[in-house]
């Protein structure tokens, strides 16, 4: 951390950079993306430091959701395995049933944890 931040200086010095349309327009979605102001974002590129994106929370809590049906369905199958006597009455269609809403379920959360970690660039 610079001294003049530690000390509760404020910036006195403006940078000037002529951008077109579409790098001020790229620059400012980074910089949303990165969960930063405009200002910020460009200080730390131009400092070389290294920009982690915000993750979306509406994903994250997918993600979580996602995670609880695995826990309740796992949760299924175990009783089933245990012989316990709530599950006597599934069939093996039953099972069958639940271990490919379990496949479904791994291959749902798969593609949100892609979304998740890809940059949107590459999407």
């Amino acid at each position: 951390m610079s001294e003049e931040k530690k000390s509760g200086k404020k910036r006195s010095h403006h940078l000037r950079v002529p951008v077109f349309d579409d790098e001020k327009d790229a620059i400012e979605a980074q910089a949303a993306r990165a969960g930063m102001s405009v200002a910020r974002y460009l200080r730390e590129v131009g400092q070389g430091y290294q920009i982690k994106g915000v993750v979306d929370y509406e994903q994250v809590r997918e993600l979580a959701r996602i995670n609880g049906d695995l826990g309740r369905l796992g949760g299924l199958l175990k009783l089933w395995l245990t012989d316990d006597v709530r599950t006597a009455q599934f069939g093996q269609s039953t099972i069958l049933a639940v271990l490919s809403k379990i496949e479904a379920t791994q291959e749902e959360m798969g593609k949100v944890m892609t979304k998740v970690v890809m940059p949107r660039s590459e999407l």
